[in-house]
């Protein structure tokens, strides 16, 4: 139901998220192990240090198939609702969406009137998915200016190209494609954006048929996965830039964009260099009127007995790091790595 004054936790600024008030809740997404029959499931964990179950996981709700391999699941709305070309500004922030990576099935889950009981108030089934947007594997969840961006690895068919679909931010409806004008694009993963420069950026891993079995060295090992990022018009959908961080660098994973709305940057991990095994950290920023890439953090390989390692490192000698995650700040001072 549509509110008669903006949602109280949609703030202008970072400046002023900080200062507002912490959550109480945590909700994290709980996989089947291998082997399994069980369900996954979101779990509801309670954050507030004032409370008696502080710590503790307090609710739950199972997902009604098996096999979805839930990943990043995100609200229905946000800040962003406050854009001044798209503004949403009396939608809620009620809702998480929920995607299962493996069964490209996403669940629309209420955590209102109680957290603690959360529900499920809507499937779209796969079949959907694939029909409206030629898309499957959902794998991210932003919510934007125009409605719920969705990130997906691939088309229904396991190949590619991968993109973004949108749904509607109220009624949880497939708006279909993102994408007016694709470009070089083919592989996708994650996707971030600079409001304020009508600028969306996105990065690449490889499409279903090549990640859902497992890294596959003979890929790998010949520059097949994700080395590059793109940069799009945001408002027009269409691309305008290729950014090439080389061959070598494989896997361009986890976008962090500055959180402040007057500024032009972000941090993009790889989990692997080739030509040594080195994970690294990028930043990307404006040049001279385009964009630009500029590695700023590179995490060297470990130094290991070759008779201990596994065929595809046995000539490197060493182990990776494999850096998958990244996160920035709110303030945007630390960039903490994993």
């Amino acid at each position: 139901m549509p509110l008669l004054k903006p949602d109280p936790t949609f703030y202008p600024s970072p400046r002023l998220a900080m200062q507002g008030p912490p959550e109480k809740y945590a909700f994290v997404a709980a996989l089947n192990p291998p082997g399994s029959k069980l369900n996954d499931a979101l779990l509801v964990v309670d954050v507030d240090p004032d409370s008696r179950t502080y710590g503790q996981q307090v609710g739950q709700v199972k997902m009604p198939e098996f096999g979805d391999e839930l990943h990043h699941f995100g609200w229905n709305a946000c800040s962003s609702a406050l854009c001044p070309y798209a503004p949403h500004p009396h939608v809620e922030r009620r809702y998480l969406v929920v995607p299962g990576l493996r069964s490209s099935r996403i669940h629309i889950i209420d955590i209102k009137p109680n957290p603690r009981k959360p529900k499920i108030v809507k499937v779209i089934e796969p079949e959907e998915v694939f029909a409206r947007t030629n898309y499957s594997r959902p794998h991210t969840i932003h919510c934007g200016p125009e409605g719920i961006y969705v990130s997906a690895l691939g088309a229904p068919n396991g190949d590619g190209p991968g993109g973004i679909f949108m749904l509607d931010c109220e009624t949880f409806e497939i708006l279909g494609q993102w994408e007016m004008s694709r470009g070089p694009q083919f592989l996708h993963y994650d996707f971030w954006w600079h409001l304020g420069f009508d600028t969306l950026l996105s990065s690449e891993w490889g499409t279903p048929n090549m990640i859902e079995n497992g890294l596959q060295p003979d890929l790998l090992l010949s520059n097949k996965y994700g080395h590059q990022m793109h940069v799009w018009d945001l408002r027009r959908r269409r691309h305008l830039q290729a950014l090439d961080l080389g061959n070598e660098q494989q896997m361009v994973l986890e976008m962090r964009p500055a959180h402040d709305p007057t500024k032009a940057y972000g941090f993009v991990g790889v989990v692997v260099s080739l030509k040594d095994l080195s994970a690294s950290v990028w930043l990307w920023h404006r040049n001279n009127g385009a964009w630009d890439l500029k590695k700023v953090i590179e995490i060297p390989a470990e130094p290991a007995d070759p008779e201990k390692l596994p065929a595809m490192l046995k000539d490197f000698k060493a182990v990776p790091p494999l850096v998958t995650d990244i996160n920035l700040s709110l303030d945007d001072k630390f960039l903490y790595v994993s």
